[in-house]
């Protein structure tokens, strides 16, 4: 059967969430803080926020989450490819690639002008798929953490 990608939907949570656990201890968060708020952002269709599962005989193998925006130098939304991540033992394989592709392709057709994301700089793994897909903009991000 070929890979299938789309949005994912309430059946999916269990497979999201161990996906998900696994992506924010990489980044050393605690997923019981985020969690369900997250996931009901992700099937709340008043939201910004979305997610496409690529998933490979059933099995979910990876997500994209992004979210549409607006910006104050556009007139078009803009596209914030939030997080990115697959099993380990895919890694390596194309299935971000492909999941990045298809958000171009969801972003492109909701009118954003563009595609952007972040990652560590130590991410080999992230920075090998967005070298491929994009440009490096050089810019500098700063943040001030409220709570």
């Amino acid at each position: 059967m070929p890979d299938a990608i789309r949005p994912l939907a309430g059946a999916d949570r269990g497979a999201w969430e161990a996906l998900w656990s696994g992506y924010l201890a990489f980044f050393g968060e605690d997923p019981a803080n985020v969690t369900e708020t997250t996931w009901a952002r992700l099937m709340d269709p008043a939201e910004p926020v979305h997610a496409l599962g690529l998933f490979r005989d059933g099995e979910l193998l990876g997500v994209a989450q992004y979210v549409l925006h607006r910006h104050t130098w556009t007139i078009g939304d803009m596209c914030f490819l939030v997080d990115l991540f697959t099993h380990d033992g895919v890694r390596g394989r194309g299935i971000g690639t492909a999941l990045v592709e298809a958000v171009f392709e969801r972003a492109r057709a909701a009118g954003a002008i563009c595609v952007y994301g972040m990652t560590a700089p130590d991410n080999v793994a992230a920075r090998a798929v967005y070298d491929r897909l994009g440009e490096l903009f050089d810019q500098v991000v700063y943040r001030k953490v409220l709570v």
